[in-house]
């Protein structure tokens, strides 16, 4: 048996042995991915499964786009311009700058 074979037969006994779920995969299910809504619609903001986020506000599109981190029920946003933010999921409700979002835009009943 070669050194590659055994290493090869190796890893593939790790694998199956002890699944490692990646952090891409976690952020790819994660419960707040999705649109976040102001309630007037005014400003919409997507949680994007890589990590990344888009919002538009009113006509404009893609008016901040930047990366985020949830922890728990907390949010940190850093934007691509450089300003960063904060904000909080509240019994399904993001608090963010100010605002409250709603899930798709539709406030829970």
């Amino acid at each position: 048996m070669t050194i590659r074979t055994a290493l090869a037969g190796a890893a593939v006994s790790l694998a199956v042995s002890s699944p490692v779920i990646s952090e891409e995969t976690k952020m790819q299910t994660h419960p707040y991915l999705g649109m976040w809504i102001t309630g007037d619609g005014h400003v919409r903001q997507e949680l994007l499964p890589n990590g990344r986020y888009d919002e538009a506000r009113g006509t404009r599109r893609s008016a901040y786009q930047g990366r985020y981190e949830v922890a728990g029920d907390h949010i940190e946003y850093w934007d691509d311009t450089g300003f960063t933010a904060d904000g909080d999921f509240i019994d399904g409700v993001l608090h963010h700058g100010g605002m409250i979002f709603y899930r798709d835009g539709r406030k829970p009943e």
